[in-house]
């Protein structure tokens, strides 16, 4: 037996005791037997009539009660029907709103979340074609820059060589010029002897 049954069949059972007690102690001596037989199977009676009014009253407060709980622990769909028409009645369509309402408004939720998660993704998509076509540009450009930095090292190298080319050009050059000055001096001595001599040929 639950609480809540315990709580409305109690004192229905006690009133009723108190009332039978009352009723008999009013002057027990003139009851026979079969008076208290009848108390008896009244008494069962009222304890049985109390235990059915309270669970009768229970029942559908713990069918809120069971209902609350598993809307509390995330089941959406948690209605309640009773078929009492009393304040009982009212409070189950009150819950059955207020259920309705939640499963709503997380429809609702989880929609939001599907469009922001799909305007998220194709954001997310164009950023990345950007970011792509950007990083494309860039190994682009930098290939181009290794291009040139390439030829640029080749036409350093180029010249260097240009370089180590006039100087050797001008060590020949320069020895040329040496053997040239040498040869020129050489004839000009060898044909200062010869004018010398001549002379001397002369005189003599």
């Amino acid at each position: 037996m639950n609480k809540i049954t315990l709580k409305i069949t109690v004192p229905i059972i006690l009133a009723s005791l108190f009332s039978i007690i009352v009723f008999v102690s009013l002057d027990y001596n003139q009851f026979g037997t079969s008076f208290y037989i009848i108390i008896l199977l009244l008494s069962v009676f009222i304890f049985s009539f109390g235990f059915a009014i309270g669970q009768n009253l229970a029942t559908p407060v713990k069918k809120l009660l069971e209902k609350a709980t598993e809307l509390n622990r995330g089941n959406l769909s948690s209605r309640v029907h009773l078929q009492t028409k009393d304040e009982l009645s009212e409070l189950a369509d009150v819950f059955n709103k207020i259920a309705e309402e939640l499963q709503e408004s997380h429809i609702d939720s989880k929609m939001i979340e599907k469009t922001v998660d799909l305007k998220t993704k194709a954001r997310t998509q164009v950023l990345e074609e950007t970011l792509n076509a950007l990083e494309q540009k860039v190994k682009n450009k930098t290939a181009e820059l290794e291009k040139i930095l390439d030829e640029s090292r080749a036409m350093q190298g180029q010249l260097k060589a240009k370089e180590s080319e006039i100087m050797q050009l001008k060590k020949e050059v320069l020895g040329l010029g040496l053997k040239l000055k040498r040869r020129i001096a050489a004839k000009i001595k060898t044909r200062a002897k010869n004018l010398n001599a001549y002379v001397k040929q002369r005189n003599a």
